[in-house]
């Protein structure tokens, strides 16, 4: 992999051009390394020869498999178009968030349990875990969504397409940054689809709005000469054949002239002389008379047989010229697709779409083995669709529990595709075989935490008395007077985040409060940033005493502050794990295993009364095993993700044992998505 670089921007040249404040142009972008952390290989695909040429335009850097990325989906897209990517996908499908003003959470129940009751004095059932806050200011969502949008634009193939999923709040501004990204001339549909919405009946006689019940989906393409295949949905029921007119509408005598020994008495053909003329001689177009020994359904389904397209064509009694429609299973679709359903009931996670949505736009605009990119991946569900339509897959999400569940579900996928005997094929014709039975797993900017980010921003704004801003998608709050930044507990304050800082600032020129930042553990040189920079915001002589010093940045370093140094510690899980051999066989045991942040959150539910899990399996969600551990890419060998959450891990597991001695590492990821990692030699 490349080590840190940077990588050029094409300008936005489109019309019309929003204005915001903060408005940035991206003309570079910083492109990180990415971490091999997973493979998921259970039928040991990707170390087999490929003989086809699909694969041949895949960077020599990554597995030719699915692509899971577990990161700031700006930092991953800079960092494909860093390493080959650029100029290779077919297809962005992307469901961003909404601005909608919600908190959108994971909801997590212990594997047995009935139910998730609410902990005293929280706002969230006991379990759940915010996945990210839809709550933005406008200017940082428009300069937020600006960004990624020209970085997608960058990674498709010159005829390739963006579907973005948007709702009626900010669809408007949407619309016009993608004409401002992709210009107005790309503009290929504004797709109507329904929205997850309840019909219930208003107690009042009057509303202040309508419900919304539908979402827009707008389609474009990076080049003006894109073409698209017409867009049919296939009916169960077959639709009889019938005769209808020719032709209708105006009635202009140059376009009745003389054709098969036909001219129209009344209507008009529907084609120049010319064209009509070409249909004929390349047999596109019969007369009726042609298949009078056969019924007429009969001669349709021969000539379609054949692989001709064709129109039959008579004159009618009262000399009006008639066409006749075959037999159908499909209609020509408009943008109105009230057809598919909108919530998807996979994962139960809550802004899960159905397949349906995404399976439309991977069937039509993509042939298989086509590249399909979401980097708002979420649940899965255009990843899972690629998967099943056997197209190759790109992916990402900022959020750990979002890569998890997407993990999880592709390896299910895979797991059904590899029991029912599918080869990996491109046949066309054979479109459900997938592009690769296996994926893997990188992180990049080392982007990983112990907790869930927006889980440790809650814990400690709790703990330091920060009042939560949600208008903000940089600063996360205010203390006194200042505001607050919480650096990601995955990392020490370095000088990237002071430098990201910087550049917040320079976006608000207005801005001249105090600022905090809270961080568990820094770096020396950011420490001497700090110093500097606060030495260049002292009060000149003369200033009135009262007047703040203008952007004076305190760090909180959470381990060591006097004041805030006894921050609740993260402990993490344990577990207790043997693994043995067995005649040929590798027995691998969990003996118990216990989560403290699952423990700590039902003690705070049931005060005085201590909890008791009768079985750890409860507290787990999958479990994951590595044979062959190398100490740096985890390779799933087996993996034990149970289809209901009513159903427990087995905890007991055999696998085939190497002959020589070898590290087993065991994956444990508990109900929370923290994971757990356990290696022993056998």
């Amino acid at each position: 992999m490349n080590d840190r670089t940077d990588v050029a921007i094409t300008r936005a040249k489109g019309r019309p051009m929003l204005v915001w404040v903060g408005k940035r142009p991206l003309s570079q972008v910083t492109a990180f390394p990415a971490q091999h952390v997973e493979t998921f290989d259970s039928t040991g695909e990707l170390s087999k020869p490929r003989p086809d040429e699909t694969w041949a335009d895949w960077p020599a850097a990554y597995p030719k498999g699915g692509l899971l990325f577990h990161g700031d989906n700006k930092e991953v897209l800079a960092h494909l178009l860093a390493n080959g990517f650029r100029g290779k996908v077919k297809l962005v499908y992307i469901d961003p968030p909404f601005d909608s003003g919600a908190d959108y959470v994971r909801k997590v129940q212990l594997r047995g349990a009935t139910g998730t009751a609410k902990v005293d004095g929280e706002s969230y059932t006991l379990g759940e875990q915010i996945q990210y806050t839809d709550i933005w200011a406008n200017d940082n969502y428009l300069q937020f969504m600006y960004e990624r949008l020209l970085l997608l634009k960058e990674l498709m193939i010159e005829d390739g397409s963006i579907a973005l999923h948007c709702d009626a709040k900010r669809d408007h501004y949407l619309r016009a940054l993608l004409e401002e990204v992709f210009g107005a001339d790309n503009f290929r549909g504004e797709i109507i689809v329904r929205a997850g919405v309840k019909n219930v009946q208003s107690q009042f006689e009057t509303v202040s709005s309508l419900t919304v019940g539908s979402n827009t989906i707008f389609l474009y393409t990076k080049s003006s000469d894109t073409k698209y295949r017409k867009l049919q949905h296939v009916s169960a029921e077959r639709a009889p054949g019938k005769w209808d007119t020719f032709w209708r509408g105006t009635d202009r005598p140059t376009m009745r002239y003389e054709l098969l020994g036909i001219r129209p008495d009344h209507g008009q053909w529907r084609w120049e002389p010319s064209r009509a003329h070409q249909a004929v001689a390349s047999h596109q177009l019969y007369l009726a008379t042609y298949a009078d020994k056969y019924s007429l359904d009969e001669y349709y389904a021969m000539r379609l047989e054949a692989g001709e397209d064709l129109d039959l064509v008579r004159k009618s009694e009262d000399g009006t010229v008639q066409y006749y429609v075959g037999p159908r299973t499909h209609k020509i679709l408009s943008n109105v697709w009230l057809d598919l359903p909108y919530r998807g009931t996979q994962t139960g996670y809550p802004t899960e779409k159905n397949e349906s949505i995404p399976e439309r736009f991977v069937h039509w605009i993509t042939d298989v083995g086509e590249i399909v990119l979401d980097c708002f991946v979420g649940s899965g569900t255009t990843a899972a669709v690629a998967q099943r339509l056997g197209r190759r897959w790109i992916a990402c999400d900022i959020n750990k529990g979002a890569v998890q569940t997407t993990s999880k579900r592709l390896q299910q996928i895979i797991a059904q595709q590899a029991s029912r005997g599918y080869q990996v094929s491109f046949d066309p014709n054979a479109p459900s075989s997938p592009s690769r039975l296996a994926f893997t797993v990188h992180r990049v900017n080392d982007y990983d935490l112990a907790i869930q980010h927006n889980e440790a921003i809650n814990l400690t704004c709790e703990h330091i008395g920060i009042e939560r801003t949600r208008t903000d998608s940089y600063f996360d709050g205010t203390l006194g007077g200042s505001l607050v930044k919480i650096i990601p507990f995955g990392h020490p304050l370095t000088l990237l985040d002071l430098e990201e800082l910087k550049r917040e600032l320079e976006a608000r020129p207005d801005e001249d409060r105090p600022l905090t930042v809270v961080c568990l553990g820094m770096e020396l040189a950011a420490k001497a940033w700090v110093e500097d920079w606060n030495k260049l915001r002292q009060r000149r002589p003369g200033e009135h005493l009262a007047k703040p010093e203008a952007n004076k940045v305190t760090v909180i370093e959470l381990r060591t502050d006097p004041k805030y140094g006894r921050f609740i510690k993260h402990e993490p899980a344990r577990a207790r794990v043997t693994v043995r051999r067995h005649a040929s066989k590798l027995v691998v045991k969990i003996d118990d295993f216990i989560s403290p942040t699952i423990l700590e959150r039902l003690e705070q539910q049931a005060g005085l009364v201590r909890p008791k899990i009768e079985d750890w399996r409860s507290m787990v969600d999958c479990v994951m095993i590595d044979t062959a551990y190398d100490g740096a890419v985890f390779n799933v060998c087996l993996s034990d993700v149970p289809e209901k959450k009513s159903d427990l891990v087995a905890g007991t597991y055999e696998l085939p044992a190497p002959v020589d001695e070898t590290p087993v590492a065991v994956k444990i990821v508990d109900m929370l998505g923290e994971e757990i990692l356990i290696v022993a030699e056998a």
